[in-house]
């Protein structure tokens, strides 16, 4: 077991300073172990849970976050027994990561890749209401009676699923162009409850997933995740455990 002083740890991951790191734990902002911290404190950083705020510093060595614009035709899974392209064959293949939640193969837009099973489990679970917001062209023109029953519940054939938010973007005779807000990630879910109100989905992308958002990153291309929008994203998960 290797330990490192609390304050260069925090340092090492590139959110503060040693000395800032040194001021917050003076102030009380950071616990290890769900302990307020102390000055010199020694911490292993495999082992141990540090918080700043109450938000994890994510420092156990070996964790990445990928965010990756998933192209339409490319499936959501680490693996596919048809041998069709995965979004992990889109990033790096070590270490190994896996997709945080899912896109269906027909729609494209923003999918984190972690091997962090806490960030994971936090980012797809209805409990801690992380929202993902969707642009989604639609045909017809979706009335205000439909966009309530949106956000009031549609019945599905394994339960009711309702959006938190529904905008007109724009629209013609033809199509619209709506911005669906979900805290949930049932499969296909945005499709089917526009389907069941009529309104089939001609095109879905998905533009934002908590705070994090990216309209710079290309189809097909990935990024690493900077400390501080990871942090966000931890942050924005901090439901009930």
């Amino acid at each position: 077991m290797e330990t490192t002083r609390i304050n260069k740890l925090i340092a090492h991951s590139g959110l503060a300073s040693r000395r800032t790191a040194e001021h917050w734990i003076e102030a009380g902002r950071v616990s290890v172990n769900g302990r307020p911290a102390i000055q010199g404190q020694q911490v292993d950083p495999d082992s141990d849970k540090v918080t700043i705020d109450g938000v994890p510093l994510p420092v156990r060595p070996g964790l990445v976050y990928y965010l990756l614009n998933k192209p339409v035709d490319v499936v959501s899974t680490a693996d596919d027994p048809h041998g069709r392209a995965t979004v992990v064959d889109l990033v790096p293949s070590e270490p190994r990561v896996y997709p945080v939640g899912r896109l269906d193969r027909d729609s494209g837009g923003l999918l984190v890749l972690t091997n962090d099973g806490d960030l994971t489990m936090r980012l797809t679970h209805p409990r801690f209401g992380v929202p993902k917001v969707y642009a989604v062209l639609v045909e017809g023109r979706p009335d205000a009676a439909t966009r309530q029953r949106l956000l009031g519940g549609v019945d599905l054939d394994d339960g009711t699923a309702n959006a938190a938010d529904v905008r007109v973007i724009a629209e013609n005779p033809e199509s619209t162009l709506l911005e669906l807000t979900m805290l949930e990630g049932r499969n296909r879910v945005v499709r089917r409850m526009l389907e069941a109100e009529g309104h089939a989905v001609q095109y879905l992308f998905r533009n934002r997933i908590g705070p994090l958002a990216d309209a710079e990153l290309r189809s097909g291309a990935y990024r690493l995740l900077t400390i501080e929008e990871v942090r966000s994203l931890y942050e924005a998960a901090q439901g009930e455990e």
